[in-house]
């Protein structure tokens, strides 16, 4: 009966190990962008949450896009060129099509600005480990 607990406590811990091992990796997209991740700060961890629950469907895992919608860790999503008003607005107002091949991104009204706030924080952490 001893060994049944420890073989069963073993194999939790794998599955553990596994699943932290498999969320810290780094994720390629359909468009080939490899997304390291970082240590994440408190509030970009919280935004990471928000982001896997409101986000990711379309921008995919770590942001790194999907067939569905584009990749936010990259380039064209540097502070430069899109600050953080145009993702407050992405929300609030959804966007029309443009730099990529994806349809239009609809407003999604039930992610409060606080949220939005941390989603934003979540991607320039990561797009700053990433070089952008």
């Amino acid at each position: 009966m001893k060994i049944g607990k420890i073989v069963t406590v073993a194999i939790a811990m794998i599955v553990a190990v596994g699943i932290y091992w498999w969320q810290n990796q780094s994720k390629t997209s359909v468009h080939g962008i490899v997304v390291k991740m970082p240590a994440l700060t408190a509030k970009g961890e919280l935004g990471g949450r928000l982001f896997n629950e409101n986000c990711a469907a379309c921008h995919g895992i770590n942001a790194a896009g999907s067939d569905k919608g584009p990749p936010l860790i990259h380039k064209i999503y540097e502070p430069g060129h899109h600050g953080d008003g145009a993702f407050y607005r992405a929300v609030q107002q959804g966007v029309r099509r443009h730099h990529w091949p994806y349809g239009d991104m609809a407003p999604i009204p039930s992610i409060s600005r606080e949220e939005v706030t941390n989603i934003i924080r979540f991607i320039r952490e990561v797009q700053q480990h990433n070089g952008i």
